[in-house]
């Protein structure tokens, strides 16, 4: 087995496909020569990645031609090959591939230049259509203007395509969106701030028109104009550019030019293709554009059917006859409109609520309010208390139309708007599989062993810290390495936080001294412990984030206690900074089992953290541009209703809370109802509004219906679904992992044990360390002892030395707790690659054998020994009764019979009986080896033949010392 392990099945091993393999290596000579790059190893059985690692590239035909036991066999020829040729003096072996380079020293630069001159040559300017229509538009680059024209184009191209260049124009576009936040109605009485941002203004639109010059010259018309983001900035630049064309030419109180300069609050959305996380978040609501228009469609048609209806039951109802204050005036009293006008008193005027069902359009307004439930009781209560046209309403006059809104908010809000999150849930599973494709073809088993090769694969050991040798230091860090004092210190944590729990607004001075003291006597603690981890991981404390989390919390609190007047009285109370310390839970949660779901529940949010970051880039720049849209037409609106002091468009911060409430979708009816306002009765259109020559306080219904319905839709409906959608998603995803066999903790658990057996972060331990290694990990990855048999059975590669990969265990491990399956070895080669991408040293390591084979070896030798010397105690056993037969007087043994003419018997029975006795072969020599069949056969056994055979003729030595001398 090899730690790079293909599919093995790729090859039988017949000779014919073992003769294409040599052939096709043969043809890779002028390949290896020139070191081409290696293909794709996902798809590619164990001898590509072998000869990948190796310098050799081999074509895809004979992939499937070479299995794992041709690999030797083609590699020796390749070395013979090599040593026969007589010009091997700069030949290179296949082992010596991944560090020699065989190319000539200018022959990759030069390559690599040209390569990089062609990737700079712009495109054509113009399509082929308008080449073909008008023949002037094609020149010739080669000679005279056109070639002038082509250097252009190329140094144009050059600048654009610079990092730089890029750098710099987000940096003006970023100051230019910046700028239109500034130009709120206190403009006018900021002159000096006034005429910096008219002179800044043209600046960014000077430099943002040669920026559009520059790239119409590097990529041509053709690839401009064929790039929606490039429309994009087109239409933005134009817009910049007519508003300072026409304030030049002073028509910039015209009112046409006035709309269009408040169309420069796009100009932030150039921003869009310029940062990738928001133009990730853009592909996706662009990809799910037709579901979310199918679902609009479905609301306006269902809505349609509730707003005629609504439009013959309530056009012209909703009007009241009521006072200044608000009050409505008795039936009895005013029954119609034209009593009410009648009367000609200021204290009577006829009104009707804004939001109604005079028209279609207005309905579908009213339906909003409903279906979002804002501002919806109003609209019912005033259904219910009307009578007829223009007639003053009583209460509950037609209590049976509580049934219209009750069936509208259940089919619908209930039904119909919930359909946008589903829509962008199924809508973003689809994208998804379409990027990565592995939902779509993968089984469930095939799933659980991706997801668990996926965690392992980017994981790799560290090298632990060393423990110092000072006995002190050494106690401190044995001390604080075990859990139990992490665990301790979280106990501390949360005691810290429930006397935190006890402080009230009103208690008393004596209860506020105690919690002060607890409070010190906390921070002491927490104190300590950050001075005893310096003292003893030394250097290395600061090299762990936690750790650095503990010193900056420590550090705030110490602060916080001597300058706690003036933090408190300046900034924010210091109490805060303790509070951050409770973010310390988490790092024992993965200790605690019992603590799982919570585990899940934050696994789930870290997984959400990057692209909820993205939603929130995305919906902060969707808020800027409503703002600077707010500021440019609702600045000046009468406060009313929820319209005031803090809630308006006059400034832009004021503008972004305001959006911000309309995104929470919490009373947005109310800042709606001010911007309705375009009667005398309601508002005064003469009225100065100091400091700017804007008069009037009136609003902008179709505006201000325009800009809260499409708020509306794009925030609330779409991107705050957004959020819901996400979340769903990996909270799914966090559930599917956490029944699995394996979680992320587990991976984790085992690097943190690895540590302990490979100290300097060579990611290989010794074969002998194995069964403890397996024994001191936790469950399921533990195996208990005796474990020796398990852990030969799972045939590891071992390399040189008899060390084994750190991969290599954790995939046996994960095998056994997953279970045998056919797509393991594949899964393995994948995550394998992606580890050494990573982790070069296991790449500079070729396994060189594996615990089956080697404990088969062990077997083998040990069968060997012990036929050997079953075979030299029954040589021995016949010398001795060859000569016990000799000495007996058994002349008719012939000297030919001797078992024995050399060796240790042979010089003692030269010794003893002279040079009369010539033996003149052994038995040995002419007698056959054993056989396997005998070798193999059991120890007991043969031992069971030899030895009481031995003990039944009680051998002794030939002669006694009497008899030797006589």
């Amino acid at each position: 087995m090899s730690s790079v392990r293909g599919n093995d099945n790729t090859c039988n091993g017949q000779e014919m496909k073992v003769m294409a393999s040599l052939t096709c290596l043969r043809s890779l000579e002028p390949l290896v020569d020139s070191q081409l790059p290696c293909p794709e190893k996902s798809t590619t059985p164990y001898y590509t990645v072998l000869s990948c690692l190796k310098g050799i590239a081999v074509p895809p035909t004979t992939w499937p031609l070479l299995t794992e036991a041709e690999v030797p066999v083609l590699e020796t020829k390749r070395v013979h090959r090599e040593k026969a040729s007589p010009n091997n003096k700069d030949a290179v072996s296949l082992s010596e591939g991944s560090t020699v380079d065989l190319r000539k020293p200018g022959d990759e630069e030069d390559e690599y230049s040209e390569l990089a001159e062609e990737a700079m040559d712009p495109d054509d300017c113009f399509p082929e259509l308008c080449v073909r229509h008008f023949p002037c538009c094609k020149i010739n680059t080669t000679q005279g203007l056109g070639q002038v024209w082509w250097r252009l184009r190329k140094t144009c191209y050059q600048i654009v395509e610079h990092s730089w260049f890029e750098t710099f124009i987000i940096f003006m576009i970023l100051l230019s969106s910046g700028a239109l936040a500034f130009e709120d109605i206190y403009i006018e009485q900021r002159k000096v701030v006034k005429v910096v941002l008219e002179y800044a203004d043209k600046v960014f639109t000077y430099i943002f028109v040669l920026e559009m010059f520059l790239k119409w010259i590097a990529y041509g018309f053709k690839k401009y104009f064929t790039n929606y983001w490039c429309w994009l900035d087109f239409l933005i630049v134009d817009v910049s550019l007519i508003s300072l064309i026409a304030n030049s030419l002073g028509y910039s109180d015209f009112a046409a030019i006035k709309s269009l300069r408040t169309l420069r609050a796009l100009r932030p959305l150039r921003a869009l293709s310029r940062f990738e996380g928001m133009r990730v978040v853009v592909n996706a609501l662009i990809g799910a554009i037709p579901s979310i228009m199918n679902v609009l469609l479905v609301c306006l048609i269902f809505w349609l059917i509730f707003s005629i209806m609504g439009v013959n039951l309530f056009a012209g109802k909703f009007g009241k006859c009521v006072n200044r204050t608000g009050y409505i005036h008795n039936a009895s009293v005013v029954n119609n409109k034209s009593e009410c006008q009648a009367r000609n008193d200021t204290q009577f005027y006829w009104t009707k609520v804004k939001v109604n069902f005079d028209n279609v359009g207005s309905g579908y307004l009213s339906l909003l309010q409903v279906a979002t439930f804002k501002g919806w009781m109003e609209i019912m209560y005033a259904a219910v208390d009307s009578r007829a046209v223009e007639e003053q309403p009583i209460k509950e006059f037609n209590i049976y139309m509580y049934l219209y809104f009750v069936i509208f908010i259940i089919f619908g809000s209930f039904f119909t708007l919930n359909l946008f999150i589903g829509v962008i849930i199924d809508n973003f599973n689809q994208q998804k599989r379409k990027i990565s494709g592995q939902d779509i073809f993968m089984t469930e088993e095939q799933k659980k062993y991706y997801n668990a090769m996926k965690k392992l694969g980017s994981k790799k050991p560290q090298k632990p810290i060393p423990r110092p040798v000072n006995i002190l230091q050494g106690f401190c860090f044995d001390l604080v390495s075990k859990q139990a004092f992490d665990i301790m210190i979280m106990m501390l944590i949360i005691l810290n936080m429930i006397t935190m729990m006890v402080e009230t607004d009103e208690q008393s001075a004596h209860m506020e001294a105690i919690l002060n003291k607890i409070n010190l006597a906390f921070i002491v603690i927490f104190t300590t412990e950050c001075l005893i981890k310096i003292f003893a991981l030394r250097c290395y404390f600061f090299t762990v984030g936690w750790n650095i989390f503990d010193f900056v919390v420590v550090i705030l609190s110490i602060v916080g206690i001597v300058l706690a007047d003036i933090i408190e009285k300046y900034f924010v109370s210091p109490t805060l900074f303790r509070v951050i310390r409770l973010a310390r839970i988490g790092r024992v949660l993965r200790l605690i089992r019992g603590a799982k779901g919570i585990r899940t529940l934050l696994f789930a949010l870290m997984m959400s953290l990057p692209a909820l970051f993205n939603i929130g880039l995305l919906l902060f720049l969707v808020m800027f541009i409503y703002a600077i849209f707010g500021m440019a037409n609702f600045a000046y609106v009468k406060k009313q209703g929820g319209i005031d002091d803090m809630f308006n468009f006059e400034t832009f911060g004021n503008s972004m809370i305001c959006l911000f409430q309309i995104t929470t979708s919490a009373g947005w009816d109310n800042l709606l109802n001010p911007i309705l306002n375009n009667s005398p009765e309601e508002c005064n259109p003469n009225i100065t509004n100091t400091g700017t020559n804007t008069r009037g306080n009136c609003g902008n219904p179709s505006v201000g219906i325009t800009f809260f319905v499409s708020y509306i839709i794009i925030s609330f409906l779409i991107v705050v679904n957004m959020y819901i959608a996400i979340i769903l998603e990996n909270f799914s995803v966090a559930t599917e992992e956490s029944t699995e066999p394996l979680s992320e903790d587990d991976f984790e658990m085992f690097y943190e044990v690895w540590e302990k057996f490979d100290a300097e972060a060579t990611q290989f331990i010794e074969y002998s360390m194995l069964s403890t290694f397996a024994d001191s990990l936790s469950e399921p990855l533990r195996i208990a002892k005796p474990n020796k048999i398990k852990l030969i059975s799972m045939d590891l590669p071992m390399v040189s030395g008899d060390k084994i990969h750190c991969l290599d265990i954790l995939f046996a491990f994960t095998k056994r707790v997953l279970g045998e399956s056919g797509e393991m070895d594949a899964l393995k080669q994948q995550m394998e690659e992606k580890f050494m991408m990573a982790n070069p040293s296991k790449i500079s390591h070729e396994p060189i054998t594996t615990t089956l084979r080697r404990k088969v070896e062990e077997v083998s030798v040990v069968i060997i020994q012990r036929a050997y010397r079953r075979h030299l105690v029954r040589r021995h056993m016949k010398q001795a009764s060859f000569l016990y037969r000799q000495i007996n007087g058994e002349h008719s043994v012939s000297v030919d019979d001797a078992p024995e003419k050399e060796g240790l018997i042979a010089s003692l029975i030269k010794e003893h009986y002279g040079p009369e006795m010539e033996m003149i072969e052994t038995l040995s020599s002419t007698s056959s080896p054993p056989s396997y069949d005998s070798v193999a056969r059991a120890t007991g056994d043969l031992y069971q033949v030899i030895i009481p055979e031995a003990r039944n003729k009680e051998y002794t030595e030939p002669y006694s010392p009497a008899e030797r001398n006589p």
